[in-house]
């Protein structure tokens, strides 16, 4: 052990007698000239008698003029004791000093070796640059910094990504490409499928969705893979957590190609989009028939029962036909109805008549209502047959089986002529009556209704004690 431990010490020449032997000046000159990038013969007071500059740089900054002067003039006010401890030592003990030399370029950084020369005193110093390795240390020390400026940005905006991840509303999974494995999933997607924290890792993407929309998921995927701009994928999620939007874009990671998926859950759509279907279905199935138009009266939708009214063969015989083609008495109801709607935006109850494609006609009480669609408005309608209804029950309002009985009894006391105008005058008031009830008390539409000037029905209205000439309507 004793002897590996003196093999690798520092050891000089055996026998330095015999080895190098004795060598001429010329090649002890160039040798300690060869050691050193400067190099100093001293007299023993410390005058530098003689030197060597091998570095040209060195000479540049002049060195080479240090000749008959005293080395300890040549350096900094702070190396002079270390240039003094050198020049007493003599040489015994010798260690490389750092020593510091002003120039007019700034000081010279240069490590001393002094060592005896000969036996009359005279020193020998060997001196090396040290600016190469100063500046090495400098560009170490500057990389050091570097990397660690990087290391704290770096650190910085991992913490960032860290909470944009975890703080996120959004559920975010990072998938790898290559297997379909997802590497990330933040706290929203855990909480969304309802799974412990952290058991999204490693498992296949594909485990979140509905078996039947799993090779849609693989396939949007490679879409996504293929091109940045691929349309969103709506998707079951498992366990009934409803419906998602998924979207899905490649990127690239230390090597590394994966997806950056988000997933939108639909929550309150999905219970929308039940409910639209069930809203939908009900209505398909409802007995009263329902349209639904744009501005301009064209039907948008209309449900079974309205196909039924209209006779027509399927809703695309409906679709895009303007509604006045079946409801209402040309030019007058649907007319009176859409000024309603303009006015209240809702009518109840409006009796009309609708038309079938066959020719039937059919009695129906409408009430529609209006609604914003965008920038424009929509309608709807709902229509209800009334016809069987009035057949079946007699209306108590229009009160005319008790004025037939009380025309019956007026036989054997009046002529047949004069019943005749009787039960004329009596149609005429109740018609008159109905067209002011369904005409709201508008009295020009009730005349438009009956077929009659505004001055004819002002004329029976007075002759029927109706009400004064003038309504409100005609006053504006």
């Amino acid at each position: 052990m004793n002897k590996l431990h003196a093999l690798i010490g520092p050891m000089g020449f055996d026998e330095p007698a015999r080895s190098p032997g004795a060598l001429s000046a010329e090649n002890a000159a160039a040798i300690l000239a060869a050691v050193g990038d400067v190099s100093l013969v001293l007299a023993p007071d410390g005058t530098i008698l003689d030197l060597s500059v091998s570095s040209k740089d060195l000479a540049q900054h002049g060195l080479n003029t240090w000749r008959g002067r005293a080395w300890v003039d040549t350096v900094t006010v702070e190396s002079r004791l270390k240039v003094e401890e050198m020049l007493r030592g003599g040489g015994d003990g010798a260690r490389w000093r750092q020593v510091n030399h002003p120039t007019a370029n700034g000081e010279i950084a240069v490590r001393w070796l002094a060592m005896p020369l000969g036996g009359d005193g005279r020193l020998i110093a060997i001196g090396q640059d040290l600016r190469t390795q100063a500046a090495a240390q400098q560009r170490l020390l500057q990389t050091q910094q570097a990397l660690e400026r990087d290391y704290i940005r770096l650190r910085q905006a991992e913490a960032r990504y860290r909470m944009l991840f975890d703080e996120g509303s959004e559920p975010v999974l990072i998938v790898d490409a290559g297997t379909r494995r997802i590497r990330e999933a933040n706290p929203a997607a855990h909480a969304l499928l309802g799974v412990a924290a952290g058991s999204l890792s490693n498992q296949p993407a594909s485990a979140l969705f509905e078996a039947a929309d799993r090779e849609t998921l693989i396939a949007y995927f490679g879409a996504a893979e293929a091109a940045d701009a691929a349309p969103p994928a709506t998707l079951r999620l498992v366990r009934s957590r409803g419906t998602a939007r998924v979207f899905a874009r490649l990127f690239r990671q230390a090597r590394a190609v994966l997806l950056l998926v988000r997933i939108a859950p639909l929550i309150e759509d999905s219970g929308g989009v039940r409910h639209e279907a069930r809203l939908d279905e009900l209505v398909e199935r409802m007995p009263d028939a329902f349209v639904m138009t744009d501005a301009n009266l064209s039907i948008l939708t209309a449900n079974a029962a309205f196909l039924e009214l209209t006779e027509a063969a399927s809703a695309d015989r409906v679709d895009g036909a303007p509604l006045s083609r079946w409801l209402g008495r040309a030019g007058i109801d649907l007319e009176l109805m859409m000024g309603q709607l303009r006015d209240h935006g809702v009518v109840r109850n409006v009796s009309t008549i609708l038309r079938g494609d066959t020719g039937g006609q059919e009695e129906v009480e409408v009430s529609a209502v209006a609604a914003p669609d965008g920038d424009s408005t929509c309608y709807g309608f709902t229509i209800r047959s009334v016809g069987r209804r009035l057949r079946s029950v007699p209306d108590p309002v229009r009160d005319l089986p008790r004025s037939v009985e009380q025309l019956t009894e007026l036989v054997g006391r009046m002529s047949l002529k004069d019943i005749v105008r009787e039960s004329t005058d009596l149609i005429e008031r109740l018609c008159i009556e109905a067209a002011l009830a369904y005409t709201d008390d508008n009295r020009a539409s009730a005349a438009e209704i009956l077929g009659l000037s505004r001055q004819s029905l002002y004329s029976k209205l007075h002759r029927h004690g109706l009400g004064s000439l003038v309504s409100g309507d005609d006053a504006s």
